[in-house]
């Protein structure tokens, strides 16, 4: 067993999986520590919502039991999990950061909380979300805001706060995001963490974004993935061996291909020619966000052996088209009932995007600026393995504002300009630590695969990870 000086929460999933199968841990205690960690820091940052030890507890002795009597278990076996409040847990209510779901259980779990639990995954509470996950930020009407663990004066990012927040602060070793816009991406980046949006349909996504009995929440059909968020490559990696793969219930899951999740990571990438926009041509950046990103790409060509070469795709800014796709794959109808019933308990933003006047022309116009950037993409992915960019164009910003009023010198500048693009194309991407700024705040470099090469994003993620490693790397104001 642990001596006194094994800080149990300090590890990573893949080392916690190891010392529970080779009994040097048990379940009990990896859940012990994560249950008191979350009990000292969750009153500082706001991380989970809904807690669960019971559950947590009594699946741990369970876990216990099947080893101590020589029962297989399964490679998460003792492993604490966070669930984000919009994936549904039965038996554990789900708020989705809503007034109107304030009280709602769900009656059965998503198909990932399902694949986690059947791989020995212990789910310790829910963690917050903005309300139906609308924005990019941290906080809803129900439950307040997820404060950033390197300065809790700033913004989480989200929509999958919480998760961030958790895994940031070693609450629990990994978490479950979602992401219809950058919401795995934005606040990995903005707490210093990994975050990976596999390939559109690559993890199955059921019931929360497929079944009309959940109105408001289900929706988001063609642009949402669900996929892992934690402090190295090889946990994201661990995590997605046992959620990817096909499910009946999702009609756009994709066949398994074969893809061997944990050796995606080996091999390095020398020889890899790399495409470079720090602003896709059109974006305002933070010049510090730039100076960082900079320099973490040219790690890539020094370090790593690539070719690397500053270019853009070649679209135009298609901002407007992606919201036009929100509120097509929205639940108009329940959602804006939603937002009579609540009036001021729901978000002034959502709020507002639900009244607004779509039309038909709206969403026709967005179907066709979609197929463009996607036609964009394939042919400027032709010519590169990878895609880098920034993840996001400032570092996290104060609490209570939507985004910084200015970036480099421009007013009312979009601050997340490059995430949404992979959702509209369906690439995999992944959010990596770049660097920190001189004021201790996280800044993410994204990189982009191909169509499908979920495999090339892994791997250039852990070779720029063993170059430029970062977990070790805690926020100073929750570091013991």
């Amino acid at each position: 067993m642990t001596d006194a000086s094994d800080a149990i929460w300090r590890m990573s999933a893949a080392t916690i999986a190891q010392r529970v199968r080779a009994r040097d841990v048990s379940p009990t205690e990896v859940v012990d520590a994560a249950l008191r960690r979350i009990d000292r820091l969750n009153g500082r940052l706001n991380a989970f919502c809904t807690l669960t030890p019971e559950f947590a507890r009594a699946e741990a002795r369970r876990v216990e039991a099947a080893l101590n009597a020589g029962e297989a278990v399964g490679p998460l076996a003792g492993v604490p999990v966070a669930i984000k409040d919009l994936v549904l847990t039965k038996g554990i209510r789900t708020v989705s950061g809503c007034w109107a779901y304030a009280d709602f259980v769900p009656d059965e779990d998503d198909v990932v909380v399902e694949r986690l639990k059947a791989a020995g995954a212990i789910v310790v509470g829910k963690t917050n979300v903005s309300e139906l996950g609308y924005t990019g930020l941290g906080g809803n009407p129900v439950f307040g805001e997820t404060l950033n663990p390197w300065n809790p004066a700033l913004t989480s990012g989200g929509s999958s706060a919480g998760s961030a927040a958790a895994a940031a602060t070693g609450m629990t070793p990994f978490a479950i995001g979602s992401d219809g816009g950058g919401s795995i991406r934005i606040p990995s980046a903005f707490c210093g963490l990994y975050g990976f949006k596999a390939s559109f349909g690559r993890v199955p996504l059921y019931p929360g974004c497929r079944d009309e009995r959940f109105p408001g929440v289900s929706g988001w059909e063609s642009i949402e993935h669900i996929g892992p968020i934690s402090r190295t490559v090889a946990d994201s990696a661990l995590m997605l061996s046992v959620i990817a793969g096909p499910d009946d219930r999702d009609r756009h899951s994709l066949p398994d291909n074969g893809i061997d999740w944990l050796s995606s990571l080996d091999g390095g990438i020398e020889g890899l020619r790399i495409a470079y926009s720090p602003d896709w041509g059109y974006a305002a950046v933070d010049p510090e966000v730039r100076r960082i990103v900079d320099r973490a790409v040219a790690i890539f060509e020094r370090d790593l052996g690539c070719t690397v070469e500053r270019a853009d795709p070649g679209f135009d800014d298609p901002a407007e088209a992606f919201d036009a796709t929100i509120a097509l794959e929205f639940d108009l109808v329940g959602a804006r009932a939603i937002a009579r019933q609540l009036g001021d308990r729901m978000t002034p933003s959502l709020r507002r995007f639900l009244e607004h006047g779509w039309t038909a022309e709206d969403f026709a116009n967005a179907i066709v600026t979609r197929k463009a950037v996607a036609n964009a993409m394939w042919k400027f992915m032709r010519r590169y393995d990878l895609l880098l960019t920034p993840t996001l164009a400032t570092t996290a910003f104060p609490i209570g504002i939507e985004g910084p009023s200015q970036i480099d010198g421009r007013a009312s500048a979009d601050w997340s300009p490059f995430t949404f693009i992979l959702n509209l194309t369906g690439q995999p991407a992944a959010s990596i630590p770049a660097g920190w700024t001189d004021d201790g705040l996280p800044v993410g470099l994204q990189i982009v695969g191909r169509h499908l090469d979920d495999g090339g994003v892994l791997r250039a993620s852990a070779s720029f990870e063993a170059a430029a490693p970062w977990a070790d790397r805690w926020p100073p104001l929750f570091a013991e």
